[in-house]
């Protein structure tokens, strides 16, 4: 891991540049600075500029890129450093394509250096259609992950930023879709400050994150990006955000048409400024200069705003010659080279969780077989492969390409989509059902049946995506859709064995799957790559090591109402019931034996808790083990045990190893009622194994983590 740069007077120099340069501008130039499609000031040398470009998992929108895993499917992997290196490629290609963007004059929408990514928002109910977006429903870990892939997308660079990321959606945003613009999200100081906010505050505190965007409800009466609480007392004055906030898409406008807090668009724009944000994505801050005339805003804020916007512009190097700035000289070649694709192959490897492997029916022996079937409406899906927010690979593998490429001629590949995504038939003029008379001849042909079932985009996604089947976005349950259960059943009563893949962006209740399937492999929304990493997993080149970043539940039964935002029943932290298959659970082809974990004391100091382990690989296959710590406040009315520290290592068979962890202090403290954490005295239990430590996991995996009671003798304020 390299140490981040922050260089506090290259912040104060560029600051003060950008102060010079706006204070030469009209009130009618500053405004139209403050849309996302700046304009060209030529009496100052100003180019036009495009704030808004997306790169959640790849340069997106703009023409050919690596298109990675998506984000939920880079968390299952559980890797903080390969989140950095994802997140450097990705500013390695933004840097190339707008080097070559600009010397073509070409300033469109995302031709720019200003990424809106990562989303860090809470993936806290499995219906919600962005929660692919995430990474995952754990604040402590999507702090951990969305830290290290802006510091990856910022780069180390003592003076200039590579790119500049974008924490988004501040904050307490995760559905329900349709009513996003109206919607008003209530919830508790403890569940703000626990769940919603310590994200963000990591982003901001510890990866200097350049720009924070707000989400599109309300909070508590508020609108995001018209709160000043959010955006000026928590940001700006509690945590000491420097860079520039910019509004969601149109959310300004949602004042006066959706939320109703202001009467019209020049209120709207002077309450968006007066609460602390700088860009509008949209079009409706030309009123601004009405609420200047009418004394709704100075122009003292608006030019505060546009200061901090062209800081920014100077930190990504944009008003100095490009031989000063290291990034200007990265070719275009570095785009889609044969290294990003070797690289988004290595990493969608790392994404796969095997959940269920009978009687070790995985890896498949190639030498053993001579026909597999590939049936399902995943197994050929390119959509399914990318998730949403995605770039244009130049070439995709879905997992049935990547079976065929590994078997090649040496083992038949009898393919059918099986069942329609969603429909019951895919002709009107058919019968319903219309593939399964083909999926029972594949099935009768194969030695072993490989079946692709879950979600594309097409069923999960945005509000107002095109095509998507739920014009919402969000799903109305978390069922197979369509005939896929029926498809499954056809293949589990052909007595052959059965392995079912799915690929999906999130949680589904696949029950038949995991009683009667001989395996089942988590493959997400793997990547343009992604078929490739499956097909060397089932056959064993590669050994599965990922973990779920989220929880899957048995039934819809199990959720709390969608737009209640208190998180009690929600997620593995305060869940009641047990889990279909749990947060932080995957199995692997081979065998880790854990020793004796040794604490570094069982007092809670300022200094925290080391814990260290050994590892043995006891079994026939090089494999990576991770380890994960959990805390759990042993008094009435604590989450459930709550990861806090995790660790990964990679062992031939037969080789010993280290892992060594550390819990701050700060994982030992709880918010109370007022928000505010602290270490309370008293008992902490931590536990320190490859899962969490409940009955599920241990039933799953065999294995249980080991439990130490540690104390903290006096209470201390850790803050907000």
């Amino acid at each position: 891991m390299q140490e981040l740069v922050h260089n506090p007077d290259r912040n104060r120099i560029y600051r003060e540049r950008a102060r010079a340069l706006v204070e030469q501008m009209t009130l009618h130039e500053k405004v139209s600075q403050m849309l996302h499609s700046a304009e060209a000031v030529e009496r100052l040398g100003i180019p036009a500029y495009n704030w808004w470009n997306e790169a959640l998992h790849g340069v997106a929108r703009a023409g050919t890129a690596t298109v990675f895993p998506q984000a939920i499917a880079m968390a299952a992997a559980f890797d903080p450093d390969m989140m950095e290196t994802v997140g450097d490629a990705i500013s390695t290609e933004g840097r190339a394509k707008y080097n070559m963007q600009k010397a073509c004059g070409d300033r469109d929408i995302f031709k720019g250096l200003t990424f809106w990514s990562p989303n860090i928002n809470i993936f806290r109910d499995p219906r919600w259609g962005r929660g692919h977006e995430t990474l995952g429903e754990d604040p402590w870990l999507t702090g951990t992950l969305g830290k290290r892939f802006v510091e990856g997308i910022q780069g180390h660079d003592p003076n200039y930023l590579k790119a500049a990321a974008c924490a988004k959606h501040f904050a307490v945003h995760s559905g329900p879709e349709d009513i996003r613009h109206s919607f008003n999200a209530v919830v508790s100081e403890r569940d703000l400050w626990e769940t919603y906010l310590p994200a963000f505050r990591t982003l901001v505190k510890e990866a200097k994150v350049e720009a924070v965007m707000g989400a599109y409800n309300r909070v508590n009466g508020e609108a995001c990006n018209g709160s000043r609480r959010l955006l000026t007392e928590i940001l700006r004055d509690t945590w000491g955000f420097e860079g520039h906030v910019t509004s969601d898409c149109w959310a300004i406008k949602d004042f006066h048409e959706g939320h109703m807090v202001t009467a019209g668009p020049v209120e709207s724009v002077a309450l968006a400024v007066n609460s602390g944000c700088d860009l509008n994505c949209g079009s409706l801050s030309v009123y601004l200069e009405e609420a200047v005339a009418q004394g709704l805003v100075s122009e003292e804020a608006v030019t505060e705003a546009v200061v901090r916007l062209f800081t920014t512009r100077m930190k990504l190097g944009m008003f100095d010659p490009d031989g000063d700035v290291p990034f200007s000289a990265i070719p275009y070649s570095a785009v889609d080279s044969p290294d990003m694709a070797k690289l988004n192959r290595q990493v969608a490897e790392k994404t796969l969780v095997l959940l269920k492997n009978k009687n070790g029916v995985l890896p498949l022996k190639k030498s053993a077989l001579k026909c597999v079937g590939v049936i399902g409406p995943t197994a050929n899906n390119r959509r399914a492969l990318v998730g949403n927010y995605e770039g244009t690979a130049s070439r995709y593998i879905t997992v049935l390409e990547g079976i065929q490429d590994y078997l090649g001629q040496d083992v038949r590949v009898l393919y059918s989509d099986g069942c329609h995504l969603y429909k019951d038939r895919f002709s009107n003029l058919a019968q319903a059902d219309d593939r399964f008379s083909e999926v029972r001849g594949i099935c009768r042909e194969s030695d072993a049946v490989i079946v692709c079932l879950g979600l594309d985009p097409s069923l999960e996604g945005e509000e107002g995506d095109r095509g998507n089947e739920f014009a919402s976005g969000d799903k109305p349950n978390i069922r197979l859709p369509g005939r896929q259960e029926a498809l499954l059943r056809v293949a589990l009563d052909s007595g052959k064995p059965v392995i079912v893949v799915l690929v999906t962006g999130s949680a589904l209740a696949v029950n038949t799957a995991d009683e009667e399937a001989d395996a089942v492999l988590l493959a997400m929304y793997p990547g343009a790559q992604g078929g490739a990493a499956v097909a060397r997993a089932l056959f064993g080149e590669v050994c599965p090591q990922g973990r779920l970043p989220i929880t899957f539940y048995r039934s819809d039964d199990e959720l709390p109402p969608f737009t209640d935002y208190s998180m009690k029943g929600r997620t593995y932290r305060y869940m009641e019931r047990e889990a279909l298959y749990p947060f932080g659970y995957g199995l692997s082809y081979t065998r880790f034996v854990l020793g004796p974990a040794t604490l570094s004391g069982l007092t809670v100091t300022e200094k925290g808790v080391d814990v260290t382990l050994p590892v043995e690989n006891a079994g026939q296959m090089t494999g990576t083990e991770t380890i994960q710590a959990y805390v759990k406040a042993e008094r009435p009315g604590t989450p459930n045990p709550q990861l806090k520290a995790l660790g990964k290592i990679t062992l031939r068979p037969g080789e010993r190893g280290t892992v060594a962890l550390h819990l701050p202090p700060e994982a030992f403290a709880l918010c109370g009622e007022d928000g505010e954490a602290a270490v309370e005295r008293g008992e902490y239990s931590v536990y320190v194994g490859p899962s969490q430590p409940d009955s599920r996991s241990a039933a799953l995996t065999g294995r249980t983590p080991q439990r130490f009671t540690v104390t903290a003798d006096r209470r201390w304020v850790t803050g907000y």
